[in-house]
């Protein structure tokens, strides 16, 4: 049997199964990257290993999944928030997203990001924003683990101008993380007042085909739905199930 690497001596130990439970005394085996054991923590002091690590007041729990985010919108937290969603979007985020988005920006926002999910114990995050390239070199150099789903609009921006520029940027870094043991590449268009209908038609297809990830907004507001009625006599989600967009793989943000 190999030398662990590792082994944690924590006051409590959370698992995630049986659920509920709050271990004492118990010590947690780490081997080659793995957890290997938990064993009692008299025995597994006596085990050699490269490190032994005490933690005589902290409770050790699995590492917390962030479902959804925009992470180098961090430099952005709290502008505007008291407005409507679409008085947000178009009269503040926007504006101020053309001004400023770049690589620099999403860089900075971006390793902000993810020391606030570190300090509070979150190593998994999934993120849909621009310049993705960017934010799966930070999560990578970070150590977390990260579902990214590139953006895909009608809208020009600082990353892509049209829907074939954000789909072909956004299918090369796919590729380009296609082996990677902790980052997956997956499809994000914005939602159905920004993406028209037959670009969410291409990318739901694009994703069966992949067997991708995909994630949009929906059902954010009212406002939003009311919108979609009168456009196009339906309400988003229904929509998105005429197109087959729905289906087991996508997340949905309301």
């Amino acid at each position: 049997m190999a030398t662990p690497d590792l082994i944690v001596h924590p006051r409590w130990l959370i698992p995630v199964r049986p659920r509920g439970a709050v271990w004492s005394d118990v010590s947690l085996v780490v081997t080659e990257g793995r957890i290997s054991a938990i064993m009692p923590t008299g025995e597994a002091r006596q085990c050699a290993a490269r490190e032994h690590l005490d933690l005589p007041l902290q409770v050790l729990l699995p590492g917390l999944i962030n479902c959804h985010g925009h992470s180098a919108m961090t430099l952005l937290r709290g502008y505007a928030d008291d407005h409507s969603l679409m008085t947000w979007l178009n009269d503040h985020i926007w504006p101020a997203e053309r001004a400023f988005v770049g690589e620099d920006f999403v860089r900075d926002g971006t390793d902000l990001a993810l020391a606030e999910l570190l300090l509070g114990g979150t190593t998994t995050f999934s993120d849909q924003y621009f310049f993705p390239n960017i934010t799966a070199e930070r999560a990578d150099l970070a150590g977390l683990r990260a579902q990214l789903c590139f953006p895909v609009m009608d809208l020009t921006t600082a990353w892509a101008a049209d829907a074939e520029s954000y789909l072909t940027r956004g299918l090369a870094l796919r590729d380009s993380y296609r082996d990677h043991d902790r980052i997956e590449i997956g499809f994000g268009p914005h939602s159905n007042y920004t993406v028209s209908e037959a670009t969410l038609s291409r990318v739901a297809t694009l994703a069966n085909e992949l067997d991708a990830p995909l994630q949009i907004h929906l059902h954010e507001s009212h406002g939003e739905v009311q919108m979609s009625q009168e456009a196009l006599g339906e309400r988003p989600i229904d929509q998105l199930a005429r197109i087959g967009l729905l289906g087991p793989r996508p997340s949905v943000f309301t």
